[in-house]
């Protein structure tokens, strides 16, 4: 209350904001109502006792936590719990391998995941394997609101879309880039939603170059320059740069070999590896031709739609047209009429009192996402890899993991228990 204009004294207020660097009250109240102050009261299980830029970042178990065990015990069992910040994946996965985290699944990387198994006894610590709530690791966002009006177009036919998409060799990028894991599939939610439909994640998503082929020739593109790359109307090179930010997959290795398997059909593919940060300004200023993020939130999709419909922030597919339907048209651009069909479905799906209701809304939503290949897929169905302790227990086996879900949060920390030897 000391730090809101309805409660505290008018100068106070403006005093104490001043001298914390803010110009206004609230957001002073919102450093203060936050996870990272200690001094907020809190009721999780662990509250911060040192936060950044102080490292490690250290929780310890709140005297105040509302839940107790079956035999009265307060929860929780860990008194604390420590993290450390490492400067990338790559190092974060070493430690994990050498056996110095207790427990990680935040970038822990498939690829490592014969190393994990071999050194997993000398490091004292289980693999273990989640479900990942992705229908689509290295999703391909195309930019629906370009600024260059001849690449627009392009992505705006339906046509071009599903040509890029029969054109992708999704197996071999699951055997490389996946070792493995993981199924080549199109953009779509995972089984255990119930809006999954199987023939979503098959849609357009097996490789057919001679189908690709017809349809960019039917489109007109059949000029090609002196490398057999196809010229667009205005007879430039038809190119699409892929641009990424190597995070939380193998997505230079996927941009790649999507790259070299677009020229079978005559699209030149450009790998752009950048920083999150810019690789997130060039979404929100409409300059890429294509971004690669992840498929996540295929659990309970409607929680937090952000890959199924337009949504501005730099990480989707139509900037504008999500900028138009969070402004209530003030702002933006008005989306053609199928994008149109799913906000209003969204918006209906929202209002229904009944699940019954809504179950028949959100098939017409994922149908009509499905078959406008607004994106493109990859490879879905991959665990989530990770490493424990192996004395570390309570830890399930089994488990969705998903940012909607607030993982490892719903596996119910506060029961894990170190087990004494």
């Amino acid at each position: 209350m000391q730090f809101h204009s309805a409660y505290a004294d008018a100068d106070e207020l403006a005093k104490a904001t001043k001298d914390a660097g803010f110009e206004n009250w609230y957001q002073l109240f919102g450093s203060k109502n936050n996870w990272d102050n200690p001094d907020c009261p809190q009721i999780w299980p662990w509250v911060y006792k040192r936060v950044p830029p102080d490292l490690p970042v250290v929780a310890e178990r709140n005297p105040y936590y509302w839940k107790v065990d079956e035999a009265g015990n307060q929860l929780p069992y860990i008194d604390s719990v420590q993290f450390d910040v490492v400067e990338n994946a790559d190092l974060l996965n070493l430690k994990a391998v050498a056996g110095e985290i207790d427990m990680q699944f935040r970038h822990i990387l498939w690829n490592n995941y014969p190393i994990f198994i071999e050194n997993a006894e000398q490091g004292d610590y289980r693999v273990m394997r989640w479900t990942l709530a992705e229908g689509s690791n290295a999703t391909i966002m195309l930019n629906h609101n370009h600024l260059d009006p001849e690449m627009r177009k392009l992505i705006e036919t339906k046509d071009f879309r599903i040509a890029l998409s029969l054109g992708m060799n999704r197996s071999d990028i699951a055997e490389l880039a996946y070792i493995g894991f993981g199924e080549g599939r199109n953009a779509a939610l995972i089984p255990q939603c119930p809006y999954f439909k199987e023939e979503h994640a098959r849609l357009y998503a097996d490789l057919d170059l001679e189908k690709a082929n017809q349809l960019l020739d039917d489109l007109g593109l059949t000029e090609r320059d002196g490398d057999g790359f196809r010229l667009r109307p205005d007879g430039r090179t038809l190119t699409l740069t892929i641009e990424y930010a190597q995070i939380f997959g193998p997505w230079r290795d996927v941009v790649q070999m999507v790259s070299d398997q677009w020229k079978e059909i005559g699209i030149r593919g450009m790998p752009k590896e950048e920083d999150r940060s810019l690789l997130i300004q060039r979404g929100q200023a409409k300059e890429r031709d294509a971004g690669i993020w992840t498929l996540d939130r295929c659990f309970t999709p409607f929680a937090h739609p952000y890959w199924w419909l337009p949504t501005p922030g730099g990480y989707g597919w139509g900037e504008d047209y999500g900028n138009w339907y969070e402004s209530r048209g003030k702002s933006g651009e008005e989306p053609p009429a199928e994008v149109k069909l799913s906000y209003d479905l969204y918006d209906r799906i929202k209002a229904v009192p009944s699940e019954e209701e809504r179950a028949v809304l959100g098939e017409q939503f994922f149908d009509n996402f499905a078959e406008n290949v607004w994106i493109l897929g990859t490879v879905g169905l991959l665990p989530h890899v990770g490493v424990v302790k192996n004395n570390l227990r309570n830890v399930p086996e089994e488990a969705i993991s998903d940012v909607l879900q607030d993982t490892p949060g719903n596996t119910m920390v506060e029961q894990y228990f170190w087990k004494q030897s």
